[in-house]
């Protein structure tokens, strides 16, 4: 990447013609949450409180949930209704805060200070998903002088990233409150298209406990790595009967269930049979595919190996335990919050993706949800994380219609 520029110094022509004026409010708000190290082991608390002051300056107050450490929060704020309804109906724009870590990645820049290069903004949540929070902010002041016919809801939400945690909390307080928003808008990145479902998502964490020995008398020892490796062997050819099987919806970007395994660790040296390895998988579902029933054919293969192992220490076992679950979710496709985000995104299409969101859970507490939002996926948790001004445009287009749909004038 060529020496980027910052905000205030936009050097190409190029960039200078991208950027209309009406574009730039939501760049300048972009670069300060991206300011924002908001990486999820970190605590959210002061871009919390930026935004509680941001709208506090519009007359807007904010209701915030913490976790049980109190140095993370989600934020909820309403814009009531011109005739003062601010529980029944409207929708909610939701987003979360939260990051994920930039270390050991080779950025070409500092990651929480936005650079602009050849039509691109790069940093750490750009795309994931600062830049739809920003385009929301940004309207705030419009949605007030039109009036709304019904109220406008701000969700943002801490630790999507390691789980959905967060966002959780936030949906109890909203059902306790008696709030009914009609419908949701989460703005994760998907290239401005709407989308209307997502897979399910469960993961696990593996555990094989063998016996140490010398590697000189391996027979007397139980090898954990080598029998996690066997049960890793197994998940990777479950992966291949998933993609080469009959059982695809080709309205998914990936259109079968994938698994898949991203961590193992196991042993301490090269001369001692490894007593401990451990791994974690996880699955990510089409609906017409049992999460529960892919872990127990995992385990029964798993179990296979118990007897032998057994046989030379009784100590010797191999445990699963849940990390993460997350459901899949389908909004019909002609709810009316997805003929709502057709009419803003300027699209008929309606797609599904692999990736979880918080949708699901939206969706799951009786809100129709649907996700649209700036960026592409791909360029998301990578180094260099960048989104388009093209992109950027395409949000600010989106939220200009919402608001004509939603506003009173």
């Amino acid at each position: 990447m060529n020496a980027p520029a910052t905000l205030a110094q936009i050097r190409s022509p190029r960039d200078e013609q991208a950027v209309r004026a009406d574009e730039l409010a939501a760049i300048e708000l972009i670069r300060k949450l991206v300011g924002f190290d908001t990486t999820s082991r970190d605590s959210n608390l002061l871009l919390i409180e930026w935004v509680r002051g941001y709208l506090a300056g519009h007359g807007i107050e904010s209701t915030l949930t913490f976790d049980d450490t109190a140095r993370k929060a989600n934020l909820f704020a309403t814009l009531p209704a011109q005739d003062g309804n601010a529980t029944h109906g409207g929708i909610v724009l939701s987003g979360h805060t939260d990051v994920v870590p930039v270390d050991g990645q080779p950025w070409d820049t500092d990651p929480f200070s936005v650079a602009i290069n050849d039509g691109k903004l790069y940093g750490r949540g750009v795309t994931d998903m600062k830049s739809f929070i920003a385009a929301v902010l940004t309207f705030v002041p419009e949605f007030l002088r039109r009036g709304l016919k019904k109220p406008v809801h701000f969700a943002l939400s801490y630790d999507e990233e390691v789980g959905c945690i967060g966002v959780r909390r936030l949906i109890a307080d909203i059902v306790a409150r008696g709030i009914t928003p009609a419908g949701c808008i989460v703005g994760e990145p998907t290239g401005m298209q709407l989308v209307v479902a997502h897979k399910g998502k469960k993961s696990w964490r593996c555990r094989v406990r063998g016996f140490e020995s010398h590697s000189a008398l391996t027979p007397r020892g139980v090898n954990a790595v080598q029998i996690a490796c066997e049960i890793v062997a197994y998940i990777a050819r479950r992966a291949c009967e998933f993609r080469n099987g009959e059982r695809h919806d080709d309205s998914y970007d990936v259109p079968y269930t994938t698994v898949h395994v991203g961590v193992i660790l196991g042993g301490t040296a090269l001369n001692i049979v490894p007593r401990d390895c451990k791994f974690e998988f996880e699955i990510r579902h089409l609906p017409f595919d049992d999460p529960d029933d892919f872990l127990s054919d995992v385990r029964a293969f798993a179990d296979q190996f118990l007897p032998e192992m057994h046989a030379i220490a009784a100590t010797t076992h191999i445990e699963f335990d849940p990390l993460s679950t997350l459901p899949g979710f389908a909004t019909e496709d002609t709810s009316d919050i997805a003929s709502l985000g057709r009419a803003c995104s300027d699209t008929q299409r309606a797609g599904k993706v692999s990736f979880g969101t918080e949708a699901s859970l939206f969706h799951n507490a009786g809100i129709p949800t649907v996700i649209c939002g700036p960026g592409h996926i791909a360029q998301a948790h990578q180094p260099n994380e960048w989104v388009t001004l093209e992109q950027i445009a395409r949000c600010e287009a989106f939220m200009r219609r919402l608001a004509d749909h939603v506003c009173a004038r």
